[in-house]
């Protein structure tokens, strides 16, 4: 017998799947935040979590907690939205979990079961924060971190991280492949593969690492490509957006979404991470490379495309933007899929001309606070110039 507090608790969940979405108000002319979150924990189906049955759950108390939702991968697929979603439960642990919608800004709803993957690594703990790339050669893959207690090291935090694949034709049957080897870097996070083949050979942005937290001796955002994607070694990698002093990817840096196809280049939007008194700082920002030799940089606005703003501060990890997915629509608009402070997802909504014209026009970091001032007073100059005013302070 079905618990008589259940629909309760099932007509809440309701309404929030069905509460609209609307732009939040300012922003600074390149993105579009929306007012709600897109995904939560409280968009979890309750009977994921409820024991249901009134004979077993007495007290309707929930069985199996979800603590966030965040950190999705996207895509879009039969003219449906789809995120592959983190589901942190209760215990720590994370999973994959598919919610879809015929609209980019809201009504994302969970399929009723959970992503269930090919348990072939026995020594993996934790797995999270897969990229969907939806790949010329006809498949989907999915690349995730796979997670495992570092069996070398006493700590008991310590941990090692390495790049899972999976792929799929449709998101419910998934073929688990070897994990990628990355013959110089011991360890890696934030892997993603590119839509298409470069060279013939299967081409990712990769992130360097000495250990599971610490970049170490890894410069920033590499590159490298393999012939095998079933027996994936990548046995060079090249530096493509490199970590510099005194700027957002002081700390670490790190891919973000797939990257995205232009005219112009592949644009692509990544975290930067650096430290302050209060703790580490992720914003997202973005760059562009070369088409045809996409290690290149060809272009590299200063600062940050999005950072923490009001409640987004706030969260398990918090003052984190995080992001692994973003779809690239057929009609030109750009919805990029965000989480904060590792607790839940949101979208930000942009074009591919206002994209590409914030990447290849906003001037580059000068790294230094004199030419940073001088490259404002030229800005001001010429608006001055154009509003009529001689720049002298009103009263």
């Amino acid at each position: 017998m079905i618990h008589p507090e259940y629909q309760k608790i099932d007509r809440r969940y309701e309404r929030l799947i069905r509460r609209p979405n609307v732009p939040a108000p300012y922003g600074n002319g390149v993105l579009t935040r929306w007012r709600h979150p897109v995904l939560t924990a409280r968009h979890i189906p309750p009977f994921w979590t409820y024991d249901v049955r009134l004979e077993s759950n007495p007290y309707l108390m929930e069985r199996l907690g979800v603590n966030a939702v965040f950190n999705a991968g996207a895509l879009k697929l039969g003219g449906r939205y789809i995120l592959c979603a983190r589901v942190e439960g209760g215990d720590r642990k994370s999973f994959f979990a598919i919610a879809e919608s015929r609209r980019p800004t809201e009504g994302f709803r969970f399929w009723d079961r959970p992503v269930i993957l090919p348990d072939t690594e026995p020594g993996e703990t934790n797995v999270y924060d897969m990229r969907l790339t939806r790949h010329q050669d006809g498949w989907i893959y999915g690349v995730f971190c796979s997670e495992s207690k570092d069996r070398n090291d006493p700590d008991l935090s310590a941990a090692v991280a390495a790049a899972g694949i999976v792929r799929t034709k449709d998101l419910k049957t998934w073929e688990r492949l070897p994990n990628l080897i990355t013959a110089r870097s011991p360890q890696q996070r934030n892997v993603v593969l590119f839509p298409r083949f470069v060279n013939g050979r299967y081409a990712f942005l990769t992130r360097p690492m000495d250990s599971f937290l610490e970049t170490g001796s890894g410069g920033g955002i590499g590159f490298g490509a393999c012939e095998n994607i079933t027996r994936a070694v990548i046995d060079e990698e090249l530096i493509v957006s490199a970590r510099r002093y005194h700027t957002v990817t002081e700390g670490k840096n790190g891919a973000g979404a797939v990257p995205i196809r232009t005219p112009r280049g592949w644009i692509h939007i990544a975290h930067g991470v650096r430290n302050t008194a209060a703790g580490l700082r992720y914003v997202l920002y973005a760059f562009a490379t070369d088409l045809n030799e996409p290690w290149r940089v060809v272009a590299e606005p200063g600062g940050y495309l999005l950072a923490p703003s009001g409640g987004e501060r706030a969260g398990d990890v918090g003052n984190v933007l995080f992001t692994n997915g973003a779809v690239d629509d057929a009609d030109g608009n750009v919805y990029i899929y965000y989480a904060s402070s590792d607790t839940r997802l949101h979208v930000a909504s942009t074009t591919i001309d206002r994209l590409t014209d914030y990447v290849f026009s906003t001037p580059p970091d000068a790294l230094r606070s004199a030419d940073c001032v001088k490259q404002r007073a030229l800005l001001i100059g010429q608006n001055l110039a154009v509003l009529g005013k001689g720049g002298v302070l009103h009263d």
